[in-house]
């Protein structure tokens, strides 16, 4: 499946992983790396290391927070316009994988999905 979103997405110059951080931030606004963390339950490592090509490309920027250890991360003008530009083939491959799955399997994938989501939160 990742292979599908990344050959979508690799016109734009952007991952998969990439886009799923650009369109966490682009719903919540600024947020700090710990909750975007717990929505995308993804480990601090890994996050860190995703965040940091992020900002390395201009497209995230990270303040300090209320902790001078938390730092609050929100898209920069170019995030929101890599995103922008990246949503269109985005939509294209869920289309893509819509169309193989139908549309029953579609659904019970998101259901399926979000419950993992759920369980590895609380774990």
């Amino acid at each position: 499946m990742t292979r599908l979103y990344n050959r979508a997405l690799q016109s734009d110059g952007i991952e998969i992983t990439q886009f799923t951080l650009l369109m966490a931030l682009d719903q919540v606004g600024e947020i700090s790396q710990g909750e975007l963390g717990e929505i995308l339950a993804l480990d601090s490592t890994s996050l860190t290391r995703m965040l940091k090509l992020l900002k390395d490309h201009g497209w995230v920027q990270a303040k300090e927070g209320e902790d001078r250890r938390m730092q609050i991360f929100r898209l920069t003008k170019a995030g929101r316009e890599k995103f922008q530009q990246s949503l269109r083939h985005w939509k294209q491959a869920q289309e893509q994988l819509r169309t193989a799955l139908g549309a029953k399997n579609t659904g019970e994938l998101s259901a399926l999905l979000a419950e993992i989501t759920r369980v590895s939160q609380e774990a």
